[in-house]
């Protein structure tokens, strides 16, 4: 199903995710850099590394994963990775998506040009959105 966007954009994709911020806590305590190098990008633990309360962050993008996974309707697995996918902040701070080599051929495969991602995260609970556009 396509759904027109202005200005004649169309949204090829939707996902979204939902994640205790505990559970990766509890997920980096128990498996530390193993767990971190197998799910996040150099980008991405620079970045979680680098703030006051790592977990929330990564928790964040764990939930990103998951919620452009589901924009293919792939799931993590054999055609869409854990590391397929890497967030970072623009100009504005606003989340932007960087697909590696993985991630552009599906985006290409399914006939969409962007992926726009939105974050949110509490004390207890991060959350992704993501939509698939084509231009």
């Amino acid at each position: 199903m396509e759904i027109t966007l202005p200005p004649g954009g169309i949204l090829i994709g939707l996902g979204t995710d939902l994640i205790e911020v505990e559970r990766i806590r509890g997920v980096i305590e128990r498996q530390g850099e193993r767990f971190l190098h197998r799910v996040f990008t150099d980008e991405e633990r620079a970045y979680c590394g680098g703030m006051k309360h790592p977990h929330k962050h990564y928790a964040a993008r764990f939930a990103a994963k998951e919620a452009v996974s589901k924009c293919f309707s792939t799931g993590i697995g054999a055609e869409f990775g854990w590391r397929s996918v890497s967030v970072y902040h623009g100009p504005r701070h606003q989340p932007l998506v960087r697909l590696d080599a993985q991630g552009e051929a599906l985006l290409y495969r399914v006939g969409a040009t962007h992926v726009h991602l939105s974050l949110s995260h509490t004390e207890t609970v991060a959350l992704a959105v993501a939509a698939l556009v084509r231009a």
